[in-house]
């Protein structure tokens, strides 16, 4: 397995995950929010989906998916084109009303779109410092860890909510 592979392989199991939580769920159900207050499913995976644009998008050195393929006007949400969802309030988190075909239909475009860009990179990509505002710098190899773990993270957290919710708890 190259470094192309395993990167693609990494990357498919995030979209595996997405599609098993929002496939086939109500919007009520994907906006329902924990305790009232916590993140929703529908924010979740529209958070995780962001983060991914955004990051490979600056990685790879191309437009988002988001603003490129009109998904910000698609998903009519109440943000700036490039707010991925860091720091959202309580309030913020609660306007995050999406469908399972949006949620599914941006992550799949922003998947697609990835799988483009990670088909091309080498071992010696992973080097390339892609953020110097850290020390370290970031190189690619990191931030592309980075994405992987933090989107499954999201996705995990995603499913227990589901679980949640189809216990009735």
């Amino acid at each position: 397995m190259n470094t192309s592979e395993l990167l693609l392989d990494s990357y498919g199991r995030i979209q595996e995950v997405v599609h098993d939580v929002v496939d086939g769920l109500d919007d009520k159900t994907l906006s329902t929010r924990p305790e009232g207050t916590g993140n929703s499913i529908a924010w979740l995976v529209w958070h995780l989906t962001r983060i991914q644009d955004d990051h490979l998008a600056d990685a790879g050195g191309y437009e988002q998916v988001h603003t490129a393929d009109g998904w910000h006007d698609r998903l009519g949400l109440p943000f700036d084109a490039s707010d991925t969802g860091y720091g959202h309030s309580a309030e913020q988190v609660a306007t995050v009303q999406l469908s399972a075909d949006q949620l599914a239909g941006y992550y799949d475009a922003v998947h697609a779109r990835s799988l483009e860009y990670l088909k091309t990179l080498t071992d010696e990509d992973l080097d390339r410092v892609v953020d110097k505002r850290w020390d370290p710098p970031v190189t690619l190899g990191v931030r592309l860890i980075s994405v992987i773990s933090d989107d499954l993270q999201h996705a995990g957290q995603a499913a227990y909510i589901q679980g949640l919710l189809a216990d009735g708890n």
